[in-house]
């Protein structure tokens, strides 16, 4: 077996391999991600289809966060452009933005109990939360029945956390719109997701490499202290030596290449049991005639399953044919946190879609993807998040299972590679001298 040296392997080049891997380069360590697919940005990357450039997850990159950060720590640009405006709900065929009149705006014309809702959203902000047994469904049904409003949480929920109302902690969702980012700035890469992952690949590859199509067979460790991985590249068993290694590939298959019983048995129950992957259902379509002018990305109001869209094409036309509209549009099952049947869901999802906009017909479906079980939409629902921790020393977990309590997407997989690459380096740096020595 070929042997070779590296400081930090990182096992997938997802949202939060990627930038744990970049900020470990930029301090000094020699870095090596391995990936088992043939390109990078994991369950965010970009594809080709038919002439048009389609992403398979994640599409709205949120700015002015840790993400951002990222990228102006490493040196990497973040080629984004804004839609304006960003974001609005449609509702009954009708457009609301409410960019400038926010929640109150929106509430205020669905329920005369907006203003009892929106007090609890100031609570939250000073702190006043409930606790995390509590669903959002049920949090909202203490202060309105409207059936509007209960769609809009619904779909809210299921547009940034791949779950229903009734399966998200009302505590996460709160901790989400008051003191995380709640996506009021975003925007998309011209070059599709991978863009983004392009240009972080590039400072890693400043000291450091990424290998793809190279699966990670086996996690090496020895007395509670990780030592190295192996990985099968072109056909070869390959170990590399290291005392560093984070896992973008999720708890349950990090516990699966080091081996359970190298684990605390505390740990490996926790990701037996703590895990609760959230499905979704990418829908992209390519139409001739426009089906929505919005710029940005829609909110529905009552739906079966479809949740929001984007316009991509119209903030960047690179992205479709001369003369074509590219739109992504993400439904969330019922339930989305346990079994359903994928083709129902999915029927579902194109009946909404044909209701929403009369001219859907002439549309044509580009791709049909379901995000589930070992591939799924976020590999935890926000507030089951696992530790970033795995109880051997030198082996971390980043990624959307171990995010911050209630964020979502690649800012809260940001959010852990920072986390995790700041405690490294804390351990790294060299104690002070004793004013006495």
């Amino acid at each position: 077996m070929t042997v070779v040296r590296a400081d930090a392997v990182v096992i997938g080049a997802g949202a939060g391999g990627l930038c744990a891997a970049a900020r470990l380069a930029h301090a000094g360590l020699h870095t090596l991600v391995v990936d088992d697919k043939d390109r990078i940005g994991g369950r965010a990357s970009t594809e080709q289809i038919d002439g048009f450039t389609v992403n398979i997850g994640a599409i709205a990159i949120e700015l002015g966060g840790v993400f951002e950060e990222t990228f102006n720590t490493v040196g990497a640009p973040l080629d984004i452009r804004t839609p304006e405006p960003a974001s609005s709900f449609f509702i009954d065929g009708k457009l609301i933005d409410v960019g400038r009149g926010g929640w109150s705006l929106l509430l205020g014309q669905l329920t005369k109990q907006a203003s009892r809702i929106l007090e609890k959203f100031a609570d939250a902000r000073s702190g006043n939360l409930p606790d995390g047994r509590q669903s959002t469904e049920d949090w909202l049904k203490t202060y309105t029945s409207n059936a509007s409003v209960h769609a809009i949480f619904r779909n809210l929920c299921a547009a940034i956390f791949a779950c229903n109302a009734d399966e998200l902690p009302a505590r996460a969702f709160l901790t989400y719109f008051t003191s995380k980012g709640a996506f009021k700035r975003f925007g998309f890469c011209p070059q599709g997701t991978i863009g983004v992952w392009n240009a972080l690949a590039t400072a890693i590859k400043r000291n450091g490499d990424i290998w793809l199509s190279t699966p990670a067979v086996e996690i090496h460790s020895t007395d509670g202290r990780v030592d190295g991985v192996t990985v099968l590249r072109d056909g070869q068993r390959i170990r590399i030596e290291t005392a560093l290694v984070i896992s973008n590939a999720g708890p349950k298959a990090t516990v699966a290449l080091g081996g359970a019983a190298a684990f605390p048995p505390a740990y490996v129950a926790q990701v037996r049991t703590g895990l609760r992957p959230a499905a979704n259902i990418v829908i992209n379509i390519a139409s001739r005639e426009p089906l929505i002018s919005h710029p940005g990305i829609v909110t529905f109001g009552k739906t079966r399953r479809l949740c929001n869209m984007a316009n991509l094409s119209a903030t960047c036309p690179e992205l479709a044919p001369p003369g074509w509209h590219l739109y992504v549009a993400y439904a969330v099952p019922v339930p989305a946190l346990g079994d359903f049947d994928s083709d129902a869901e999915v029927e579902l999802a194109l009946m909404d879609l044909r209701e929403q906009f009369p001219n859907f017909a002439q549309a044509k479906i580009l791709s049909i993807r379901v995000m589930r079980d070992d591939w799924p939409a976020q590999r935890s629902c926000a507030g089951y998040d696992l530790p970033r921790e795995t109880g051997i020393d030198g082996l971390w977990c980043v990624g959307d299972a171990v995010k911050q309590y209630g964020n979502g997407g690649t800012q809260a997989c940001a959010e852990t590679a920072k986390l995790v690459t700041d405690a490294i380096l804390a351990q790294r740096q060299p104690l002070p001298r004793s004013s006495h020595a």
